[in-house]
Order: structure tokens, then C-alpha cells, then sequence
């Protein structure tokens, strides 16, 4: 069965660890946020159990993974990368 969850964008570590920074976002937090939101997505647990079972992981989990992999990519070419890149307007749901 496949359990579906709402990734708060702009809460995560990102949101606590950059909030005091300077300057602009870069391509590498662009990055990390992407593997925040595959990691609460439960991609790494499904992966696991594909490797350990055999059994392939569901289809929509994979698609989600292609989806913030492509978006992060695409965050990342803009010339100036909003200061609000993290919220979920720029992210797959």
C-alpha cells in the first residue's frame, strides 16, 4: 500500500539552518533541499525494501523521486534562484 504525506516546504533544516544567512540561495541548497523532500517522501525506506525483498517499490514513489530530481535541476539553471525556492510553488506534490 502506498502512504502519501504533504512535504512542508521552508520548515525542514533548510528553513532553521539558513534563516540568518546572507546573500543569495546557491545551486547546493537548491540540492539539499530536494533531498530533504525524497527523504520524507520515504523513497530511501521503499528503496530498501526493494533491494532486501525483490519486490519492486511502487511506481508513483519512483515517478515522485524523477519529479523533485528534475525540479531541483531546473531550480538550480535559474540566474537568480528565489529567495523562497524551498516553498512548495516550485516543488512536485
Amino acid at each position: 500500500m502506498v502512504k502519501f504525506m504533504v512535504i512542508e516546504g521552508g520548515k525542514g533544516r533548510f528553513a532553521a539552518n539558513e534563516a540568518g544567512r546572507a546573500g543569495r540561495p546557491t545551486s547546493e541548497d537548491v540540492r539539499k533541499e530536494a533531498e530533504r523532500r525524497i527523504h520524507a517522501s520515504g523513497y530511501d525506506d521503499w528503496r530498501v525494501r526493494e533491494l532486501a525483498t525483490g519486490t519492486p517499490m511502487p511506481i508513483e514513489i519512483r515517478y515522485l523521486r524523477m519529479q523533485i530530481e528534475y525540479a531541483a535541476q531546473a531550480i538550480a539553471r535559474f540566474v537568480k534562484i528565489p529567495a523562497d525556492f524551498a516553498s512548495d510553488n516550485y516543488w512536485p506534490a
